[in-house]
């Protein structure tokens, strides 16, 4: 991919209507992140604050089953049946009719009735990830190279709602609901206002298949592509323990603002997303995603090492960050935007969600839950030292991800990836 000058991006739109169009998604990616930045960082934090601190895990491995069963069914129904845009509103409108309930619940100590409105949540939440990028992509067309420019005000959107949350003191209470549920509602009204973004697969003939997507299964014969699958559920697993217990880990190590310290992490992304290009053309799609791997490996080792030395440690593994999921989470999702047939876009996007958010993150968050439940919540007063064997899996997967990316992944002749057949 061609280095490009973030400066080009609005020079290469001179007219009104592409002008209009890269604000339009520009909005819907601020707004779709600050939603999920507003209470999942901290989510983790307000349980265990609330006494439900052995519920974690679960409520985490609950939200990462929503992403397996919910994003292929309703990517299917966006490509035949349903504009993009609209379903997009529809599912941020009904989620935040859903956490409207949360505060009152986690408040009364109902841990059975948290995680069932927790999934519930997730089921209508986790598919409008897809479902952001495939409207990104289909209106860019030709334009693939804008989208980092686009996601980074996804970026932007979590840290301004992090920096919010933890500036009105919500990074532990239950009003934190309130907050993501009033942003849910703006954004499900808003994408009615997006273009139209017409199922791309319309009037074609609807199979059972469809429901989990198995036509974009079928892309999984490119061993490239195959690889960058495993390789993204092994590197997965590291972000699903991250999000259950970064929260809970920074209260430990004393940090008051834990909302806003993790809100630096995006922070970085910012700075690093305009790096992307130019990386890309001097070492390739191969290396750049590898360093992202590796970047997993490295910030938990700093995590471990932050129980004995201190903030500033734990603030440098938080500001990785940036190149965790700059080189790895927006360059899986480009890659897939360029090599998915277009009538598969919602798919293939869904797809990517379904191994990241769903299968690998419920693999981290179940087996870090369980880790913790043995290591940290059997300690009437953990200390951080405790937490060793919690960071150990992260590890672990991040290393074995790397190691089979640079062995089995062919990095193209060409920077720009050939889309391939259905």
């Amino acid at each position: 991919m061609p280095a490009t000058d973030p400066a080009d991006v609005f020079a290469q739109a001179p007219g009104s209507g592409d002008t209009k169009l890269f604000v339009q998604l520009v909005v819907m990616m601020l707004l779709e992140f600050a939603v999920f930045g507003s209470w999942f960082a901290t989510v983790g934090l307000v349980l265990a604050t609330h006494g439900l601190a052995t519920i974690i895990g679960t409520a985490f491995t609950l939200a990462a089953v929503a992403a397996i069963v919910s994003p292929m069914v309703l990517g299917a129904v966006a490509d035949r049946f349903l504009s993009s845009q609209k379903a997009l509103g529809l599912a941020h409108l009904l989620g935040g009719a859903v956490m409207l309930f949360l505060p009152a619940v986690v408040s009364a100590g109902a841990d059975g009735l948290v995680l069932c409105l927790v999934f519930l949540y997730m089921l209508f939440f986790q598919p409008t990830l897809g479902l952001a990028n495939a409207i990104a992509f289909r209106h860019l067309g030709a334009n693939q190279k804008r989208f980092p420019y686009i996601r980074v005000f996804g970026t932007v959107g979590w840290v301004v709602a992090g920096f919010t949350v933890g500036w009105i003191g919500l990074s532990s209470s239950v009003n934190l609901f309130y907050f993501t549920a009033a942003v849910s509602f703006a954004l499900g009204l808003y994408s009615f206002t997006l273009p139209n973004t017409p199922p791309p697969a319309k009037g074609a003939r609807f199979t059972l298949g469809d429901l989990v997507g198995s036509k974009a299964f079928r892309l999984l014969r490119d061993r490239n592509y195959a690889v960058l699958m495993v390789c993204a559920l092994l590197t997965s697993i590291s972000l699903g323990v991250y999000n259950t217990y970064a929260s809970p880990y920074l209260g430990a190590l004393g940090f008051s603002n834990v909302a806003g310290t993790l809100a630096l992490g995006q922070a970085a992304e910012v700075a690093f997303i305009v790096t992307v290009p130019f990386v890309l053309k001097h070492i390739g799609m191969k290396w750049a995603l590898f360093a992202g791997m590796c970047m997993w490996a490295v910030r938990f080792t700093l995590f471990i090492q932050a129980a004995h030395s201190g903030h500033g440690i734990a603030i440098t593994a938080i500001v990785l960050q940036g190149i965790c999921n700059d080189f790895f989470l927006v360059l899986a999702a480009m890659y897939v935007g360029q090599v998915a047939p277009v009538e598969l876009t919602a798919q293939a996007q869904g797809m990517l969600i379904l191994v990241v958010s769903g299968f690998g993150q419920c693999i981290g968050s179940y087996a870090s839950g369980r880790i913790y439940d043995a290591t940290v919540a059997v300690h009437t007063h953990s200390a951080p030292g405790d937490w060793s064997a919690v960071w150990s899996l992260p590890i672990g997967s991040a290393f074995l991800a790397a190691l089979i990316w640079v062995l089995l992944f062919r990095q193209p002749r060409k920077q720009e990836a050939t889309p391939l057949n259905a």
